[in-house]
C-alpha cells in the first residue's frame, strides 16, 4: 500500500518529524479510514528510503497519541478518531496556514483591507463554496 508522504530532504525540519506529521494528517483528515492496515514497518521504511527505526518510532508515537494500533502478528492500523478531534484539526490546520498568512503580510506592511481582498480574490478563484 502506498501512503502519499513527501519527504524534503533540504528541509530543517527531521525526517522523522516529517513522516509523524504528514502521517498524522492523513489519518486526521480522513484520508486513511478507521481500520485500514497500514504498510509494515520494513515496507514503508523501504517505501520512504528511511531506517526502520524511524518508522518504528512514528508508529509508536502515533500509536501512543491514540491515531495506530497494532495487533500482534497482523499489523497497525487506524485506530477511530472522533468526529469533533477531526473537527478540531481541520480547524486548527486552517487558522496555522492563515495566521502565517497574517504575519507574512504583517512582514510586508499590507492592510487588513488588502489582505481581506487578496483572500476573497484567491477564494473565488479556487471556487470555494
Amino acid at each position: 500500500m502506498f501512503i502519499p508522504i513527501d519527504i524534503n530532504e533540504n528541509s530543517s525540519e527531521p525526517l522523522y518529524a516529517q513522516i509523524t506529521n504528514q502521517l498524522r494528517a492523513l489519518i486526521l483528515s480522513g484520508y486513511l479510514d478507521e481500520g485500514m492496515l497500514l504498510p509494515s514497518i520494513r515496507e514503508l521504511s523501504h517505501q520512504l528510503r528511511c531506517s526502520v527505526i524511524t518508522v518504528r518510532r512514528v508508529y509508536q508515537d502515533l500509536e501512543g497519541e491514540g491515531l495506530l494500533r497494532t495487533k500482534q502478528g497482523t499489523g497497525t492500523f487506524v485506530a477511530p478518531v472522533g468526529i469533533g478531534e477531526r473537527e478540531q484539526y481541520r480547524k486548527r490546520a486552517v487558522e496555522e496556514a492563515l495566521v502565517a498568512a497574517i504575519e507574512a503580510a504583517m512582514r510586508v506592511e499590507m492592510s487588513a483591507a488588502e489582505l481581506a481582498h487578496m483572500l476573497e480574490d484567491l477564494i473565488r478563484q479556487k471556487k470555494m463554496k
